[in-house]
């Protein structure tokens, strides 16, 4: 049996960044980390971007074991919070003062494939990716939104044919205006990818190398490796065995706090208050793992901070780029500040009664921050209140 006064359960950005929280306040202090991934924590972001644009493997781990003892390729399958103890999948208790629930989410998978696709989420789905794209050519992304649309982007980037296969009419039609959605079909089809839209992928078979797609409509397509990016769903298991609030997520307070003494949540499986938004979400990004393990890492330590940052995320697709704030969907009203060119680079508002909830920075940089100041503006706004307002 292990003790440590700080015990992680998750070894992505909220984990490692809780243990960047917990030293700012508690140098001494016995930390340990454990992880279902046979890797060390990393940026995973670089798995879709980075990595594919010669970012070199070394520069992306986070150096999570100069700061806590790192118990890779286990999973935690029992978790007591009357007694602080928590038991792995090889049979090892651990016992805690302070314990942090960042158990991040598993991709959603499709009822057919028979291992054959690669749902890309981790850094072993990167180099079995990396490694395929080393002796085959073409390749089959099935997945039209965030994910899909990156690591189509990269593997066209590194000299890949690419068919993209997706239910949707537009590139994250979820998210962006119909407008800018539609502009991405085209822009992505001039790089050469080839887009199967309104259909969805039905079967897949194997034959030696060669995986064939068959789609709902009856179109087949031959390909070296299929990757789906279809969404994740929160692991949660953990939690409600224990007997803890869950809710769409870890249900937390202002401190990161859960329903039980002394266990925290941050990260992708926590459901939190967002002051901005003024309503409890989940944020599946890095920024918001990142800044929330390192709030909950130091509340652990004795802090007492309330979690109250406004999270952002961003997106490579060639030579287009853009981070954003807030709520995104397509279904919001939405008003649009494109500078000369329409789509080429500016600004997106969505709108909820007359306040600013979300901000498309396209091609837009350095201005995260004037995104995050208008949010918390009361409004009303028109749209002539906020044409040039980030932009000038």
């Amino acid at each position: 049996m292990k003790h440590y006064k700080y015990l992680i359960i998750g070894g992505g950005l909220a984990g490692d960044g809780a243990t960047k929280g917990i030293r700012e306040l508690d140098t001494e202090g016995s930390i340990g980390v454990i992880s279902m991934e046979p890797d060390p924590p990393y940026m995973r972001p670089n798995l879709s971007k980075g990595l594919w644009k010669g970012r070199p493997v070394e520069k992306i781990w986070r150096k999570t074991e100069e700061r806590a003892e790192l118990h890779l390729n286990r999973k935690v399958v029992q978790l007591d919070p009357a007694n602080k103890s928590v038991v792995d999948d090889q049979g090892e208790e651990y016992t805690y003062d302070k314990l942090l629930l960042a158990t991040g989410g598993t991709p959603n998978h499709l009822p057919f494939g028979n291992g054959n696709i690669i749902y890309y989420r981790n850094f072993q789905d990167y180099q079995h990716l990396r490694s395929l794209t080393e002796r085959g050519d073409h390749f089959v992304v099935i997945g039209g939104s965030f994910i899909g649309s990156e690591i189509a982007a990269a593997l066209t980037m590194v000299g890949k044919k690419v068919t993209m296969i997706f239910p949707g009419s537009g590139i994250s039609e979820n998210i962006f205006p119909s407008d800018l959605s539609h502009f991405l079909i085209d822009y992505y089809r001039e790089k050469g990818v080839e887009l199967i839209t309104g259909e969805s992928a039905a079967s897949i078979q194997k034959e030696g190398e060669r995986i064939t797609v068959h789609t709902g409509g009856g179109r087949v397509v031959e390909a070296d490796g299929v990757v789906a990016g279809i969404g994740i769903h929160p692991n949660l298991d953990l939690a409600k065995e224990a007997g803890l609030k869950v809710n769409n997520g870890i249900v937390v307070n202002e401190h990161l706090e859960t329903s039980a003494p002394d266990i925290y949540a941050a990260g992708d499986a926590a459901n939190f208050f967002h002051e901005a938004l003024e309503k409890r979400t989940r944020v599946e990004h890095e920024d918001n793992a990142v800044q929330m393990g390192k709030v909950a890492g130091r509340n652990m330590a004795g802090g007492n901070e309330t979690y109250t940052h406004i999270p952002m995320f961003y997106s490579d697709l060639f030579e287009l780029g853009y981070e954003a704030v807030g709520d995104m969907s397509s279904k919001m009203k939405t008003i649009e500040d494109w500078q000369e060119e329409p789509f080429k680079k500016g600004v997106v508002y969505y709108m909820d009664d007359g306040r600013v909830r979300g901000v498309l920075l396209w091609n837009v940089w350095d201005k995260v921050e004037a995104a995050r100041a208008l949010m918390k503006e009361d409004g009303p706004f028109k749209a002539e209140d906020l044409k040039g307002r980030i932009t000038g």
